[in-house]
């Protein structure tokens, strides 16, 4: 899993109403379609990006299988947004004397 695979994955709408979804608890397919307008091969191939990508894993009970979040699966997203955040308190600090310069 690589930080493209994470957000290749993260950046459709179902998948990541999905990944919400389980981030709130371990469910089934069937309990995770409800609301979302979406066919049971259709969220099989959405678990499986999500399940390639690291995010989500799976354990089966009886014979249901129930996905839960995968936490590490979020460390090259971590990773990403540590590594870019080093710019944020220069470019904030610049935004705020521009916005006292326009207030003068």
């Amino acid at each position: 899993m690589n930080e493209s695979d994470v957000f290749r994955a993260l950046a459709d709408p179902t998948r990541r109403a999905v990944f919400e979804k389980l981030a709130a608890g371990s469910r089934n397919a069937t309990e995770l379609r409800v609301g979302l307008e979406i066919s049971q091969p259709a969220m099989s191939q959405h678990l499986a990006v999500l399940r390639q990508a690291g995010l989500i894993e799976e354990a089966r009970q009886g014979r249901y299988v129930n996905y839960s979040v995968s936490p590490q699966g979020l460390v090259p997203l971590q990773d990403w947004v540590v590594r870019y955040s080093r710019f944020w308190p220069d470019r904030i600090g610049k935004l705020q004397d521009l916005l006292k310069e326009m207030d003068q």
